[in-house]
């Protein structure tokens, strides 16, 4: 179904998210639980109050960062991430030399292909993940990844994520980095970098970055990297939800 929303309408954007995700699901992408999924992290988006704040632009920094510096980075995709954003996310992983893998909670054959083939017609080059090779220590389908992609990556952006999955990849001593919209969360609470954002703003402020510190040393990238504490921008991000929520009623 198609929803003509005026661009007038105070929820025009977050409509028309939702209406992407729902075409997701028409065309095999999306999952229905992912439909779920994004509905709880528009929520938290509502507390922030849409748009990306000053510790999410610190997290997105020192995550470009850490990418950039990276020997082999890999960007973690799901249905939600492809629907939303598949030609940011292509455009990101050539601005850093990274590989793209197709990771799902509700795997089937048939959701996979269609990713990788939505994500070809976008412009994609080499999409991972149709033929997993290795896996990682878990008891549900997204332990299954690629030997030359998640399983070797140094640095995995994972978007979107789930806690068991962030939780091994970290234990396997990787540099996880996280979009999640709750800084409460198990994987915001397990990621190395955690940017506390909408994935539709949060992918391509991560493009602009990297466009603007792609020639920067590995020392100078190595020293934001170092620079940025996760626990403490995780306490900052809660402290701008509840200061921007309590200015609101008082």
């Amino acid at each position: 179904m198609n929803m003509t929303v005026p661009k007038n309408h105070p929820r025009y954007h977050s409509l028309r998210i939702r209406e992407r995700l729902v075409e997701g699901v028409a065309a095999g992408i999306t999952s229905q639980a992912g439909l779920i999924a994004h509905g709880r992290g528009e929520a938290f988006d509502y507390l922030i109050g849409e748009h990306t704040t000053g510790s999410a632009m610190q997290a997105t920094s020192a995550a470009v960062a850490m990418l950039l510096a990276a020997t082999h980075p890999v960007l973690s995709v799901n249905g939600n991430v492809a629907a939303l954003v598949p030609d940011e996310i292509i455009e990101l992983g050539r601005m850093l030399g990274a590989q793209i893998e197709i990771n799902l909670f509700y795997r089937t054959e048939k959701r996979v292909h269609a990713i990788a083939d939505h994500l070809r017609a976008h412009g994609a080059s080499n999409v991972l993940g149709e033929h997993p090779d290795a896996s990682l220590s878990l008891d549900h389908p997204r332990s299954l990844v690629c030997e030359n992609g998640i399983y070797s990556a140094d640095v995995v952006l994972v978007p979107l994520e789930d806690g068991d999955r962030c939780q091994a990849l970290v234990g396997m001593k990787k540099s996880v980095i996280a979009i999640d919209l709750n800084p409460l969360s198990r994987t915001a609470q397990t990621a190395t970098i955690t940017i506390v954002d909408n994935v539709v703003r949060a992918v391509p402020n991560m493009a602009k970055l990297a466009l603007q510190m792609k020639n920067l040393s590995d020392d100078r990238l190595n020293d934001v990297v170092s620079r940025y504490n996760n626990r403490e921008a995780l306490q900052t991000a809660i402290e701008e939800i509840v200061m921007r929520n309590f200015f609101q009623k008082n």
